[in-house]
């Protein structure tokens, strides 16, 4: 989800206000962590430009959420197989619902998620970054 001027307020105030939470423990690690369905990107969007206006590049460790902030650091792991892998969050999505985070396909073959495409992840955040 893009907020815009045609996003509706409750939404621009819940996404404010998880900001906060996350601004407000100081980039503790136990600041924000979420449960759900993890992705990846395909093929098709490799140069495209990603919410915060960065191209799309799937050589790099990035994720897409819905809330966190641009530039938040969060590790992923894969409840099947264990591993983790830590991206930066630089776009908006995933927009499958159920789904908590699209990864960039290095990360995804990091912790095994390009042979399923949908796998139980948990996400951590490292490293919060202020909201703009």
């Amino acid at each position: 989800m893009h907020l815009t001027k045609q996003t509706p307020s409750f939404l621009k105030l819940l996404a404010s206000a998880l900001a906060l939470l996350i601004t407000s423990c100081g980039g503790s690690k136990s600041a924000f962590t979420q449960s759900g369905q993890g992705s990846y990107y395909a093929d098709k969007f490799a140069g495209k430009r990603t919410a915060s206006g960065t191209p799309y590049r799937p050589g790099k460790l990035t994720a897409a959420h819905n809330t966190l902030p641009f530039g938040t650091k969060i590790k992923v792991t894969n409840a099947k197989t264990g591993r983790s892998v830590k991206v930066t969050v630089n776009d908006r999505g995933p927009h499958v619902k159920g789904r908590i985070v699209d990864l960039s396909k290095k990360a995804a073959k990091k912790i095994g998620l390009t042979e399923a495409g949908v796998a139980p992840v948990q996400l951590k955040v490292v490293k919060a970054v202020p909201a703009k």
